[in-house]
């Protein structure tokens, strides 16, 4: 039988007992055909996920697929892998979305309300990868059915951490983590010797600006900052790797999964992104995860867990490689690891002030209504001039978000100006 817990400040924690030839999962028998949601199918962690379900008809059926306002894209998936229910959360593309699966079998609904509702469906696995803040409510709408989460929305246990959890905890659902680093490390610990751990390395691939000069990197556009050397990925996560906040915004979530303090949570640029997490113990032995430079990795461990999956990646060559560099990251030029670190020592309701800053930033530097190195400037002056409330309920995380928007805005304007 799998057994989740997840506790405030401790990490989560899974035990699996094997008998009788079968593995237990959830305290009933692993079925064949197991139900899965996709929130964020039309984003790219969805299509990677959509791509692994195509690959394995004959084991999932998909009960809900919710994206954004692609309606071409989602009407594809939605017929290609025939799921029950097509959600946009934009209500305008109803009627495009409901032409494009006419006769096709599949409902259809648009809306914030449709969004949660469809994230409130039971099923066995749910890809939680609603990007920033507008994921948070379909995520906790999903736990509380207390199943398998696969998370790779960052801000659900950034901004609202301690919801998120005592969440999870109530309903007895097992967060699996997806992003690269935090599956990595989670496959690190495959032992389950949690107690045993010393700290954590997340790598970084220093994204299009890890050598630039502080000059380069305030003259830089957003074609440049967009283009990383590594990974394919949407524009938001793209620009958070060119400034390393998705690395700050990693140490927090790290923090919330395994229950650890910021001070033994690392962070190594490694350009190959061939490593993508290490775990080191406290006999002085590090494991490593090592695997191509393809999300399609970690979301079919995520979703065949706690068994393992065949996937079309490529193979990893180290040969190839020759040599694995590893770097210790320049806060001067990357500030959003220092403010990373300064959210998650205050906590409350810092960390949410934080993410809503940078996202309001980022969509303010593609623009191009500010600089690349305003937005670590913006960041940090919404925390600032915020402080540090508390925030313990969703409606409490979710005002603070509001208000670190606002907050960026006026500082924006005062760049701008």
């Amino acid at each position: 039988m799998v057994l989740s817990r997840a506790c405030r400040g401790s990490p989560v924690v899974v035990f699996r007992l094997v008998g009788s030839g079968c593995v237990l999962f959830f305290g009933c028998e692993r079925q064949s055909m197991r139900t899965v949601t996709v929130l964020g199918t039309t984003g790219s962690i969805g299509c990677s996920t959509v791509d692994l379900l195509e690959q394995a008809r004959d084991q999932f059926r998909v009960r809900a697929l919710v994206g954004g306002k692609n309606a071409a894209r989602l009407a594809e998936q939605a017929r290609s892998l025939k799921a029950e229910l097509a959600v946009l959360a934009d209500e305008g593309a109803y009627a495009e979305l409901k032409e494009l699966l006419a006769g096709s079998g599949v409902e259809v609904a648009c809306g914030r309300k449709a969004v949660i509702e469809a994230a409130a469906l039971p099923a066995d696995w749910t890809m939680a990868a609603i990007t920033g803040a507008a994921g948070l409510e379909p995520t906790l709408a999903a736990v509380k059915n207390g199943n398998s989460i696969a998370l790779a929305n960052k801000e659900a246990l950034v901004c609202a951490g301690d919801v998120m959890l005592r969440a999870v905890q109530d309903a007895g659902a097992t967060l699996l983590p997806v992003d690269s680093e935090h599956n990595a490390v989670f496959q690190s610990m495959a032992d389950r010797q949690a107690d045993q751990v010393e700290k954590i390395i997340l790598t970084a691939s220093g994204g299009p600006f890890r050598n630039a000069s502080l000059d380069v990197m305030r003259a830089a556009t957003p074609a440049q900052a967009l283009k990383h050397p590594t990974w394919s990925m949407g524009a938001k996560i793209s620009i958070d790797s060119a400034t390393m906040f998705n690395k700050g915004l990693e140490i927090i979530e790290a923090a919330r999964i395994f229950g650890l303090t910021e001070d033994r949570i690392d962070v190594l640029v490694h350009p190959q992104s061939v490593v993508h997490g290490m775990v080191q113990y406290t006999d002085g032995s590090l494991i490593a995860q090592m695997g191509s430079a393809d999300m399609r990795i970690p979301i079919a461990h995520a979703l065949a867990w706690p068994q393992r999956m065949a996937t079309t990646s490529s193979r990893l060559d180290l040969a190839a490689f020759g040599t694995l560099e590893f770097i210790a990251p320049d806060e001067v030029r990357f500030p959003a690891l220092r403010l990373a670190r300064q959210a998650l020592r205050a906590g409350k309701a810092v960390p949410a002030i934080l993410s809503a800053a940078n996202e309001i930033a980022v969509e303010a530097f593609l623009k191009e209504r500010i600089g690349f190195l305003d937005i670590a400037r913006v960041v940090e002056d919404t925390m600032t001039e915020l402080g540090a409330p508390p925030a313990d309920t969703l409606e409490a995380v979710l005002h603070w978000d509001a208000q670190a928007r606002r907050v960026a805005l006026h500082q924006i304007a005062a760049v701008a100006a």
